[in-house]
């Protein structure tokens, strides 16, 4: 059974930083097979793609966070991070890992975990 468990979420004033884990279970992410990211959604929007890691350390960014954010992950914890620097009010949002698992072919989903960027 896959599970994914996020933390570091919280509240942080604008130009702040904060680093967002997800630890896994049932599943590996070092496999260059799955493909992890994060998502988030803020209220009232969709859920939206916000960084991707695929075949090995390939990452992608969308563009309101390229240059601000950095996906990685560590295969002796099997969790995967989401550090993210120069925080702004609209990355207000839950935000929520995400494996596609390659011998399952289909994705899981953690809990979410809130991040809040305010004065």
């Amino acid at each position: 059974q896959v599970q994914l468990v996020e933390s570091g979420g919280g509240l942080v004033q604008p130009g702040g930083s904060l680093r967002l884990s997800c630890a896994a279970s049932g599943i590996t992410f070092e496999n260059t097979e799955n493909i992890i990211a994060w998502y988030r959604q803020a209220p009232g929007n969709q859920r939206e793609l916000v960084a991707r890691m695929y075949a090995g350390d390939t990452t992608y960014y969308t563009a309101s966070v390229r240059g601000r954010f950095t996906i990685s992950r560590d295969d002796a914890d099997n969790t995967l991070y989401l550090q993210m620097n120069k925080l702004e009010p609209e990355d207000t949002a839950v935000y929520y890992c995400n494996v596609f698992a390659a011998r399952d072919r289909r994705g899981y989903w953690g809990q979410g975990t809130q991040v809040t960027v305010s004065h």
